[in-house]
């Protein structure tokens, strides 16, 4: 597939995929949501990629939310579908990504923005960033699963207030109160998201694999999050890495893990 609103390559075991439409404050609109579901997708497939790092291009947005005149005049059914085939696309795919997915949050992350954000595993900010919900202000609320994800990150009341008043906080405000894991400079975002690869990079990909499947359990409906776990932590003395660990353990030596 050939991209005209994203960049997208791999160093190093990283696939970078940039949100190219600087322009716009890289906001999504269709085409865009399209082309990150087929970087997703093969970034995903891809066995020589061990983590994934999402950003926008510029400086002065990730996504400063979605492509409003796309749906402006949409029916109730219509925006229904938008929205689930958003999520299912692009958002879901992503937080359930068994390859980490890191979002370098360089700054405005608006409604879809911060709603792609939030479906990353791992949020690092740079400190000119700002990040809100702004939907209600539209007559609509966050459809691409802000409402969820939001409470889960900074508790019940919080998201309330956030998704009500649709106020902006800075990064500062937003690390404390755990939306993003940390904050940086926008000249060393990258730099630190990177040093956050080079740690996972080490470790076992089959295991965080499987970590990711049990975490996101825990935040699913009729699922028993302590149930996956113990399926999952069985299954990972099946595999090579399992193996390798353990035996380099014992050996009192680093692994060198397979990756299988």
């Amino acid at each position: 597939m050939v991209y005209e609103n994203i960049l997208s390559e791999t160093k190093n075991g990283t696939q970078y995929i940039t949100i190219n439409r600087a322009t716009k404050l890289n906001a999504l609109n269709k085409q865009t949501l399209e082309e990150l579901h087929h970087a997703f997708v093969e970034s995903i497939a891809d066995v020589n990629v061990k983590s994934i790092l999402l950003t926008g291009d510029g400086e002065k947005a990730f996504v400063a939310g979605a492509d409003i005149a796309e749906f402006a005049n949409f029916s109730i059914e219509e925006g229904k579908e938008l929205s689930a085939i958003g999520q299912e696309s692009v958002f879901n795919l992503i937080e359930n990504s068994p390859v980490p997915v890191i979002a370098a949050i360089n700054g405005f992350a608006l409604g879809g923005g911060l709603e792609l954000a939030m479906s990353c595993h791992i949020r690092v900010a740079s400190d000119n960033a700002k990040m809100g919900l702004p939907e209600v202000g539209l007559g609509v609320i966050p459809g691409y699963g802000g409402t969820q994800r939001l409470a889960q990150l900074v508790g019940k009341g919080r998201a309330m207030e956030m998704i009500m008043t649709a106020d902006m906080i800075n990064a500062t405000e937003a690390h404390r109160i755990g939306l993003v894991n940390h904050v940086t400079t926008l000249e060393g975002l990258i730099a630190k998201c990177e040093e956050i690869i080079a740690k996972i990079h080490t470790k076992s990909s089959v295991a965080i694999s499987h970590a990711i499947r049990s975490v996101n359990a825990g935040f699913t409906d009729g699922v028993n999050g302590f149930e996956v776990e113990i399926q999952e932590f069985g299954n990972c003395f099946g595999t090579e890495d399992f193996k390798e660990g353990t035996t380099a353990f014992v050996e009192k030596r680093k692994p060198i893990f397979p990756g299988r």
